[in-house]
């Protein structure tokens, strides 16, 4: 008999606790799992990548609720008596309104405001899995029934104590929590110590064949440049480090380096950067080319790959860039050791824009030590999809 499984996760968009997903679900041996997937929000490009084996759950009527406008939103509760969703969507959207949030606020003051209108999902489940914290992880632990409950930690997880005391109500009713990389694992503990014991790492699975056939089919840069290409990947909020990307740019611009940085990705700072970029005179170096379902022929064509982020759980575009044999300039946030070697598969750099664009013209005017790094990563080992079986392992 099969078992019955589900995940749980925000969207299916451009990032990479999406992209760790898809590849997971299109790994799993659906004679033995029959797989549900919730989502909160729907219409995501890597939702054409699902197995047909999956369930994509119909999406929760609260979240359908949200998509409408303030007057399609008036006359729905009007109609079916439910002035709940209208007053609890009021509430919430002025609570955020006028103040800065961080990540896993936006995501308590939401479920503060909606979880006594948001309905449950009435299966019982052998296997519940949150694929992301934040409102996943809460969903799961108070609206679902299942025999196990497995919470996915994908970023490096420091909070404040208004934020652990708050999360820990949830996170007490996993029998598992899951980090991606050995830093997740240990930011986690500096946070929670008392799940010492419940904790384990699993990291993102990448398939070497999929990510190889995928960079040969579909669309790449089509703008005939015939200078050096930079490509970035990465939800556009601050932990990307967009701020310092941006000044990077500008002092590459500067030096005269003939080059054109792509950033693939979209989110809440894209009306700051596409100002910034516009005040910086940058339009013709640093390019917005929004998010795409299939990003590897852009990966493959790309002579750099730059990461500037402040945190990541993992890294997974930077993996995806390696295993496509494109060396990599990347911050030194705190994961980034659990994939790269500094000087031999890529340059790992200080935390700001002087020290991003040194790091590029480095490997810009040292062609013998770009030839050293391409060779390092063709020899490397590619993909790690024997994670799968940790897989099986964890929910057996």
């Amino acid at each position: 008999m099969k078992k019955n499984l589900l995940f749980v996760i925000d969207s299916l968009d451009c990032a990479g606790a999406e992209k760790s997903l898809v590849t997971l679900l299109s790994l799993l041996d659906y004679s033995k799992y029959s797989v549900d997937l919730m989502l909160f929000g729907h219409g995501g490009v890597f939702e054409k990548l699902v197995p047909k084996e999956v369930n994509i759950l119909r999406p929760l009527e609260y979240t359908a609720f949200t998509k409408l406008n303030l007057k399609e939103a008036f006359f729905y509760s009007l109609r079916n008596f439910k002035f709940n969703l209208l007053v609890t969507r009021l509430n919430y959207s002025l609570r955020i309104r006028y103040q800065q949030y961080e990540n896993s606020q936006i995501a308590r003051i939401f479920w503060q405001s909606v979880s006594k209108v948001i309905e449950s999902n009435p299966k019982i489940y052998d296997i519940a899995i949150s694929y992301a914290q934040g409102v996943p992880t809460f969903y799961v632990a108070e609206k679902i029934i299942a025999r196990k409950k497995i919470g996915w930690v994908n970023t490096s997880y420091r909070l404040n104590n208004q934020e652990k005391n708050f999360q820990k109500t949830y996170y007490d009713q996993y029998n598992k929590i899951i980090a991606v990389s050995k830093s997740a694992h240990d930011i986690f503990l500096e946070t929670f110590p008392i799940y010492t014991n419940k904790i384990d790492i699993l990291y993102d699975i990448n398939n070497p064949d999929f990510i190889n056939n995928m960079a040969n089919v579909g669309q790449s840069f089509e703008d005939n440049f015939n200078g050096v290409r930079l490509l970035t990947i990465g939800r556009f909020d601050a932990g990307k480090g967009y701020d310092m990307a941006l000044e990077a740019c500008k002092k590459l611009k500067e030096k005269g380096i003939n080059f054109r940085w792509y950033v693939m990705g979209k989110g809440p700072l894209i009306e700051v950067i596409k100002k910034s970029i516009k005040e910086n005179n940058l339009c013709d170096h640093f390019i917005l080319i929004g998010v795409k379902a299939n990003p590897y022929p852009y990966i493959k064509n790309s002579d750099i790959y730059v990461q500037t982020s402040r945190f990541e759980g993992f890294g997974l575009a930077i993996a995806e860039a390696r295993m496509l044999n494109i060396p990599v300039v990347t911050t030194r946030f705190d994961a980034v050791y659990n994939q790269m070697v500094d000087g031999k598969n890529g340059l790992v750099v200080d935390m700001n824009a002087e020290a991003i664009c040194e790091g590029i013209i480095k490997l810009i005017n040292d062609a013998d030590l770009r030839e050293e790094i391409i060779e390092y990563l063709q020899s490397e080992k590619k993909g790690n999809v024997e994670e799968i079986d940790k897989f099986y392992q964890l929910i057996g």
